[in-house]
């Protein structure tokens, strides 16, 4: 990125267009702007999230993710751009593979809840999931590689997984589902 934003009330997207990295000019309401939008309310889902007291491990296992998340709608800013790596997503697959191992194994579903801490990452989840959606949807009109959906179903299963770790590292239990 050659230039960085000086001036942010442009008025140029008064008229529902926003531009693109490319230059090109889009509605507001296109796929591409929505799921660009989608990852950018993750990041700052991510965000609020950090911004807890959260115990060094996870806020280390989450704090990267906003750095791709920045990429990932650079990608999306900018079409024909790919600056996602495989990396990436292995580094979530190792997360979860770490994490998921101090947990006991689910016998029910659990309602998103328990401290304040897991909540907003069940937050981060769901807002995850859309933005993944949102990304699919735009894969179905242009095709993005398979990184960017990679990704996010990837750290929406992480958000899954640290929200019951916060839980348990508060000696807060999972909130069950009970069938009725």
């Amino acid at each position: 990125m050659s230039t960085r934003l000086s001036i942010i009330a442009t008025r140029t997207g008064d008229d529902g267009s926003t531009g693109l990295g490319d230059g090109t000019r889009v509605p507001k309401d296109s796929a591409r702007v929505q799921a660009m939008g989608d990852v950018d309310e993750l990041n700052s889902c991510l965000g609020l999230l950090l911004a807890d007291n959260l115990p060094a491990d996870i806020a280390s296992a989450i704090a990267p993710a906003q750095h791709v998340l920045f990429d990932l709608g650079s990608e999306l800013a900018v079409p024909g751009y790919f600056l996602m790596k495989a990396e990436q997503v292995a580094y979530l697959d190792q997360q979860i593979a770490t994490f998921n191992g101090r947990l006991e194994p689910l016998k029910e579903f659990i309602l998103p809840g328990g401290t304040r801490a897991a909540s907003l990452a069940h937050v981060a989840r769901s807002v995850c999931r859309r933005a993944e959606r949102s990304v699919v949807s735009l894969h179905h009109e242009t095709p993005l590689g398979p990184l960017p959906q990679q990704y996010l179903n990837r750290l929406s299963d992480l958000l899954f997984i640290l929200a019951r770790c916060l839980n348990k590292a508060a000696n807060h239990p999972d909130s069950l589902w009970r069938r009725d």
